[in-house]
């Protein structure tokens, strides 16, 4: 499911996301502003989901930012190892649109209403 259609559900969802094509513009993006939540995953070209994820936990500001993998991918190794970099979160794409919409739609309500995020770090 494209970046496009997904932000297109999530708006429906009064969310307005910002989007990376790469790990690399993901994190370029993280450092010139501040985000509740990030939507990881781990196939994406340039820097995948995994290393994205370790350079995340690397710095002060984004260690504890919540961080939910939103994959196709089936691969054990990526599970294991998100975990291992301190995701929060690691579920499988639905590949229905139907399905992943209501994923999308329960991750937002978990992650952004009813859970309580800790307060910003400073750079």
């Amino acid at each position: 499911i494209s970046t496009k259609v997904i932000r297109g559900m999530l708006g429906k969802l009064n969310l307005h996301p910002d989007t990376a094509c790469n790990g690399a513009e993901a994190l370029k993006a993280m450092k010139a502003q501040r985000y509740d939540l990030v939507l990881m995953d781990c196939q994406m070209p340039v820097l995948d989901g995994v290393e994205t994820t370790r350079r995340l936990r690397a710095h002060e500001r984004t260690r504890t930012l919540p961080v939910v993998v939103l994959t196709s991918s089936k691969e054990e190794r990526d599970l294991v190892e998100s975990y291992q970099l301190g995701v929060n979160s690691f579920v499988h794409k639905p590949v229905d649109v139907t399905a992943f919409f209501e994923a999308v739609r329960q991750l937002g309500m978990y992650w952004l209403v009813l859970n309580e995020l800790p307060p910003p770090r400073s750079t």
